[in-house]
């Protein structure tokens, strides 16, 4: 397989299982219930836009912050990791996770009238656990063709996240509660999985003589 390819698939599924745009399916549809067709659809197109930015931005930017904070990756990975593996024992429990977005932050939206901004886009879909994906990857491509690798996963992400929040309606009706929690379980476990490895590579780097690697 070329390198290219496997990055990107590697970055793709790390990405898409964090942002998980099938968890924001129920908060879109309740946010929107009383938007006709045509202003759902604006709100689906901002809500990616946005996260299309956050994560692109802090994809290209993850090693100048890092310097600019002196964070080094290891540390990084492990408290990302940490912050992940939180994020998908939420998911695991079909619940919605606090550090995607609040009760009181969800309240405060449906009194706004544009809310594919936020909370959608932000902190809902690009929360900081997807922040810190995003960092993390973005730290370990050392070559410009991983780092284009990254930024494919996050047009793929979001382009996927677009199509689903327009089918939102279509999917809660064919997927049910049950699916949708289904789904939702699969993609919280594979979180974790990736967030372990997170913190494994984190702990390795950082401490090579005790932990062997």
């Amino acid at each position: 397989m070329h390198p290219f390819v496997g990055s990107l698939i590697l970055c793709f599924g790390t990405v898409f299982s964090i942002v998980d745009p099938f968890a924001a399916v129920p908060v879109y549809l309740g946010l929107t219930n009383n938007e006709t067709k045509e202003e759902r659809s604006g709100t689906a197109l901002r809500a990616t836009l946005t996260t299309f930015v956050v994560l692109s931005l802090f994809g290209l930017a993850g090693s100048i912050i890092f310097d600019f904070f002196s964070i080094t990756l290891p540390a990084f990975k492990i408290a990302g990791g940490i912050l992940l593996f939180n994020v998908g024992l939420d998911m695991m429990r079909a619940q919605t996770s606090k550090t995607r977005s609040t009760a009181e932050e969800r309240a405060e939206a449906e009194t706004k009238e544009d809310v594919g901004i936020i909370p959608l886009g932000l902190p809902l879909l690009s929360g900081p656990g997807a922040i810190a994906t995003v960092m993390v990857l973005s730290g370990k491509q050392k070559s410009m063709e991983g780092r284009l690798a990254l930024e494919g996963a996050v047009v793929l992400v979001s382009l996927i996240t677009f199509v689903v929040l327009r089918s939102a309606t279509l999917l809660a009706r064919v997927l049910g509660k049950t699916g949708m929690n289904v789904i939702g379980r699969i993609m919280g476990l594979i979180l974790a999985a990736l967030a372990m490895q997170f913190v494994l590579d984190g702990m390795r780097e950082a401490f090579p003589r005790l932990i062997g690697g």
